[in-house]
């Protein structure tokens, strides 16, 4: 009975709708443009398209500060029917972070709620994006050693040194370093997706002894880093005094800065592929550099670095003289002179002579 009460109300509705619905000619209509070129050609009055507004935007009327209607937000909320949540109601990131486990975790870096959020990243240097989409993939599949099942683990290798039991005051002694040399180097672990080496930093350091007799050896060396690298420098002093070249323990005659992250990927990759090309006879960076924790060291003279594009294109604003040459420290992941070695030859950075690991 319901379904039958239910059909005239919906054919009321029909008609109702259909009532309204105008009669149009039974035609294919086409285009605007092409009606309009037809419409030409006739010797009727052509239809006016409205493609373009004719009226300027400033002719509209110019909005002043009473016109404006501000509504006052305790008036708002008094008249709202339902209060809105409290804060303690709002999810709020915990202030520790109590391990993996643990049922609260914290929101992502990259979330505005997290406590550690940080905007960005802004840029993707095209070096990082090789390293990630190519050099990664290819360092694994150079450094891969297949190890068949039941192999048994190589015994890791002893650096502290016992003492033998010729006197009872050598029982309880801690071990003694390796010889020739009291600090413990990180142990080379083999190359998985877990530690693969990639760039951390880049450090710049400039040594300018002359800065005792003339201080604007500092400002030429202060404005050269700060071109090149974008980071405002820092001053040093020397920590012993040399006769010979007349300074004293001290004495303000050097200049440091150092890039991290992004930075320092687009600073490696201006000096591989704007600096290195540039430099006549080179042959790489000596096989022997490297302080056998993951760090690469090179120099650049004072002919070199006016190979960078920075200073090449304003080179008349420095003085030619006062250029001195830097030491740049490449700082890795890597643990081993041999790993990082092997980052560097996988971004173009080529090694010659004897490979000391």
């Amino acid at each position: 009975m319901a379904t039958l009460r239910e059909i005239p109300r919906a054919s009321r509705q029909l008609l109702g709708t259909v009532s309204h619905w105008k009669p149009c000619p039974a035609k294919l209509r086409r285009c605007a443009s092409t009606e309009t070129s037809a419409s030409a050609t006739s010797p009727i009055e052509p239809v006016p398209v409205p493609d373009i507004e004719q009226d300027s935007g400033l002719t509209s009327p110019i909005v002043e500060r009473k016109d404006i209607k501000v509504t006052d937000p305790r008036r708002r909320a008094s008249r709202r029917n339902y209060e809105l949540p409290h804060e303690r109601y709002r999810y709020h990131p915990p202030k520790y972070y109590r391990g993996p486990l643990h049922p609260v975790q914290p929101p992502p870096s990259s979330d505005p709620v997290a406590r550690n959020f940080t905007p960005g990243p802004f840029n993707l240097p095209r070096l990082k994006q090789t390293f990630h989409s190519t050099v990664a993939s290819d360092i694994m599949t150079l450094m891969y050693q297949h190890t068949p099942p039941g192999t048994p683990d190589k015994p890791e290798r002893v650096r502290l040194r016992e003492w033998d039991d010729s006197s009872p005051y050598m029982q309880n002694r801690p071990k003694r370093g390796p010889r020739g040399s009291d600090v413990l180097f990180p142990l080379e672990k083999d190359i998985t997706w877990r530690n693969i080496p990639e760039i951390k930093a880049v450090h710049l350091a400039t040594f300018v002894p002359k800065a005792k007799k003339n201080p604007d050896h500092l400002v030429i060396g202060r404005a050269v880093l700060q071109t090149i690298t974008g980071v405002r420098p820092v001053v040093t002093t020397t920590k012993a005094s040399v006769a010979q070249w007349g300074i004293i323990k001290g004495d303000r005659t050097g200049v440091k800065c150092s890039v991290y992250g992004n930075q320092a990927y687009e600073f490696v990759d201006k000096v591989i592929h704007l600096v290195f090309p540039k430099i006549k006879d080179w042959q790489g960076i000596r096989g022997t550099t490297g302080d056998s924790t993951g760090n690469i060291t090179w120099g650049f003279d004072s002919q070199t670095m006016m190979y960078f594009p920075e200073i090449e294109a304003n080179y008349s604003l420095y003085p030619s003289k006062m250029i001195s040459g830097c030491r740049i420290t490449l700082e890795t992941t890597a643990k081993s002179d041999r790993h990082a070695r092997l980052l560097c030859m996988s971004l173009g950075i080529p090694f010659y002579g004897k490979l000391v690991d």
